[in-house]
């Protein structure tokens, strides 16, 4: 049988468990209680001020994992396909979204869905802004993941190849240079 010296550090271990199971709880009555409607009135008070067209819907199809999504909606791209004789369909563009989600530890994960024009090649992954315990998240915050949320989607809309990938090798002298011997 162990002695009560062998068990220490299990107990320690044991008590920081359990107080994890306890934030748990807690970041999850935080988030109903109010958070949640924060989140909401913030993001909207701040899309009012700039004068910025979005939508803010509050996600709740599973219970403890709900999120609210500010979305710049989705519009035509201005591209289209062919369907048959003089027929095109538009194909549609979502334009991205900054989206506060309740993980399953009761912690916010805040991140940014990228816009994305169906069937035209792969969506990006989405971007971890960050993780907070509910009391970490403060009204500056809001500001600050507004503002990366749009220098990231205007960064997307502005694409080009001003700063090319570090492994992308495109030009005319790729075909013509003569490997180092």
């Amino acid at each position: 049988m162990a002695t009560e010296s062998d068990t220490t550090n299990l107990q320690r271990k044991v008590e920081r468990y359990k107080e994890v199971l306890g934030n748990t709880q807690r970041y999850r009555e935080v988030w109903n209680a109010g958070l949640r409607k924060i989140i909401v009135e913030q993001l909207g008070l701040l899309a009012k001020a700039t004068g910025l067209d979005a939508e803010i819907e509050e996600r709740s199809e599973i219970e403890n994992l709900e999120a609210v999504v500010f979305s710049l909606g989705h519009s035509e791209s201005g591209l289209g396909e062919p369907v048959g004789g003089d027929l095109r369909r538009d194909l549609i563009k979502q334009n991205g979204s900054l989206v506060y989600q309740q993980l399953f530890n009761g912690k916010i994960l805040v991140l940014i869905n990228f816009p994305f024009i169906e069937k035209y090649g792969q969506p990006q992954p989405p971007k971890t802004i960050a993780i907070y315990r509910p009391e970490e998240l403060k009204e500056p915050y809001f500001l600050r993941h507004l503002e990366t949320f749009m220098a990231d989607i205007t960064a997307w809309e502005d694409y080009d190849d001003d700063v090319p990938e570090p492994n992308q090798r495109i030009g005319f002298k790729m075909n013509f240079e003569t490997p180092e011997q």
